[in-house]
């Protein structure tokens, strides 16, 4: 890909870039359940650092990062499997895992908010492209990395440029972090009412239920009656997922016919679920095929089991996947609460010899809380809502990124200088 920069551009090596490459290409560090977050490769996704699941302890940290230690603005880079994937280190302290490379920009020279984007582009991830190795597994050297040119623009317009794609990272960092919010407040009303029992503990022991109205109040029942499922609210009943969920699954799609151009429908697999981007489409209609829509609770079947909701675009529904669609007088919010503890529970029991695998079988075996309706409508108008909300804010992060991902090409060519850029920008604000 041969590219007419601006005049005032430089394309230089990488190496002469940077005043830190640090590669923490090794031996793995002793892992621990707590402590301090681990950067691996496999959370590296989309220009993001998703919720980090493994830790160092703080005792092992300064040996296991002799090689340097990571700044906030770093930006990091996997080295293989997947290779080229790019985000930036916040203020948190954190420690990386093998596979990852950190670049840290001279600062007179390269502002490493654009470095992160630069990488980012299509004209950088084909030049590491064409100098990676490997016949199962694409990786590249240091030493080749080194030799990757990059567009270099006056440092005044890199931080425009940075300003303005940042801009729209902001945007969709925040809503990321208001879905968390609005998912936390519908989880703890959840875990109140349906699991913990709050209202119904503290009308047995003769106390008012924190913070709720006595119309509220009066909804819920003063004693607990054993059930299979242990004690549960008097009056309320056990029964299966079925009762409140139809349970789809998805159709063995034909891989002959997965292309990567657009031809016909998206396929939703596995792979998707937890970023909500596919990767392929497919012209096939199959006669059991069922289209995943934005706000399905969605759990893919092998390896986790995991009730997602569905932000991404309309698409088939591949097969080991399937989605739980409420019957009525249920909702979303209540069905997929309901079946996060019998998911997880069957997850952390489950063995096999290498990847573990959720059948019908399982989840036939589901059982749930069924409380009075009135007490069920009054939670769906409560927390529907909020589902809603995290609904239409993947949506507006998935518009968001569409646009970054149109004006980064454009403004690391210099096809599209910065106003025309900003211009564009505030029309989608």
């Amino acid at each position: 890909m041969e590219i007419d920069f601006p005049a005032d551009w430089e394309l230089l090596p990488l190496e002469k870039c940077m005043s830190s490459i640090i590669d923490y290409r090794g031996k793995s560090p002793r892992k621990t359940t707590f402590g301090i977050p681990l950067i691996t490769a496999k959370i590296v996704k989309n220009g993001q650092i998703l919720e980090p699941n493994e830790f160092i302890a703080p005792e092992d940290y300064d040996e296991w990062m002799r090689r340097g230690l990571p700044q906030p603005g770093d930006v990091i880079m996997t080295t293989e499997a997947p290779l080229g994937e790019i985000a930036q280190l916040d203020n948190r302290k954190v420690a990386l895992a093998q596979r990852l490379i950190t670049l840290r920009g001279k600062p007179k020279l390269l502002d490493n908010n654009y470095l992160k984007f630069v990488m980012m582009s299509e004209f950088v991830q084909a030049k590491l492209m064409a100098r990676a190795t490997g016949t199962t597994v694409l990786g590249i050297r240091q030493s080749e990395l080194r030799k990757i040119e990059l567009p270099i623009p006056p440092l005044y317009e890199q931080r425009a440029i940075a300003r303005i794609l940042g801009s729209l990272d902001d945007k969709i960092e925040a809503n990321r972090r208001m879905n968390e919010t609005l998912e936390a407040m519908a989880r703890a009303i959840f875990k109140s009412w349906f699991v913990d029992f709050d209202p119904v503990r503290a009308k047995a022991e003769g106390r008012e239920p924190a913070g709720m109205d006595a119309e509220t109040a009066a909804l819920f029942p003063d004693s607990f009656e054993e059930t299979e499922l242990g004690m549960v609210p008097r009056g309320w009943e056990v029964g299966s997922v079925y009762e409140i969920a139809d349970v789809i699954y998805g159709a063995p799609f034909s891989s002959a016919q997965f292309n990567t151009e657009g031809n016909g429908e998206p396929l939703i697999r596995i792979r998707d679920l937890a970023n909500e981007l596919t990767g392929v489409w497919t012209p096939e209609v199959h006669p059991k095929g069922y289209k995943v829509r934005p706000g399905d609770i969605v759990v893919g079947m092998d390896g986790e089991f995991r009730a997602y909701l569905w932000g991404g675009v309309e698409g088939w529904l591949n097969q080991r996947i399937c989605v739980f669609k409420p019957k009525l007088g249920w909702s979303s919010v209540f069905v997929r609460n309901a079946i996060i503890e019998p998911l997880l529970h069957l997850e952390m029991t489950e063995t096999a010899t290498t990847v573990i695998h959720l059948g019908k079988a399982d989840i036939d075996l589901f059982k749930v809380v069924l409380p009075h309706q009135s007490i069920s409508d009054l939670f769906n108008r409560k927390c529907q809502p909020l589902y809603d909300r995290i609904v239409c804010f993947k949506q507006e992060s998935r518009t968001l990124a569409a646009l970054r991902d149109a004006l980064l090409p454009k403004l690391i060519s210099g096809k599209l200088r910065v106003n025309d850029a900003w211009k564009a920008v505030m029309r989608k604000s």
